[in-house]
């Protein structure tokens, strides 16, 4: 028995390895595919959507838009063209929560720096204040690649409806100021059509892991 053993080692060793890439490959097809929603209006909070989508539940595409980023460059859809990208919403000076969104936002920019198919877009939600120059010494403290990440800036009333009627990302402010703006901790998924596909809570850890691996499912998707 021994004998035959030794006679056999080479193929009884291969088949072994064989059998093992066979059952590992065989797990992974049996998975089920992860597959992210895609939102419409009627999935989030009515507070974070304009009344006059709060209830539609068909399909919904961020807008056309055109704003100007940190190097005074215009940025319409255009540019997003055929990319997943995350998007949020911050000004310059907010002293609470968006120091740790942009740290989060940088980790998910370190994460994406070497996939071409993603990118990022921040949204100011005091335009007036966060001018070109004041967005670009912002990115340059931050880190930002300008070669993956955008803030913009531009005309209120546009930032304001995009962010209620496209993102469904941004709260409304003081009643008596048209178009004022509470942003949240939101990071949006956007995919190629410019679908939202997922969000998440721009402050925590675990939440922007989840992002990373949300990232990671599109773009086998797209």
């Amino acid at each position: 028995m021994l004998s035959i053993l030794k006679k056999y080692k080479i193929f009884l060793i291969t088949m072994l390895v064989f059998a093992v890439i066979f059952l590992s490959v065989s797990y992974r097809l049996l998975q089920p595919r992860k597959v992210l929603k895609i939102y419409t209006p009627s999935d989030v909070n009515p507070e974070l959507a304009d009344t006059t989508i709060q209830n539609v539940t068909k399909a919904h595409a961020i807008a056309d838009f055109s704003f100007i980023n940190q190097n005074g460059k215009t940025i319409t859809q255009k540019d997003y063209a055929g990319k997943i990208y995350v998007a949020d919403f911050f000004f310059t000076t907010c002293q609470t929560i968006c120091p740790i969104m942009t740290d989060n936002m940088v980790a998910v920019q370190n994460a994406i720096k070497d996939n071409p198919k993603v990118m990022i877009l921040s949204h100011s939600v005091f335009p007036d204040q966060d001018s070109v120059p004041v967005l670009k010494k912002y990115a340059v403290e931050k880190g930002v690649d300008d070669r993956k990440w955008n803030l913009v800036t531009g005309n209120k009333k546009d930032i304001y409806y995009i962010a209620r009627k496209s993102y469904l990302a941004v709260k409304t402010g003081n009643p008596a100021e048209m178009y004022d703006m509470v942003h949240t901790e939101n990071f949006v998924l956007v995919d190629t059509k410019r679908r939202i596909r997922g969000f998440y809570d721009g402050t925590k850890k675990e939440e922007i892991k989840r992002l990373i691996d949300d990232i990671a499912t599109l773009s086998t998707e797209d």
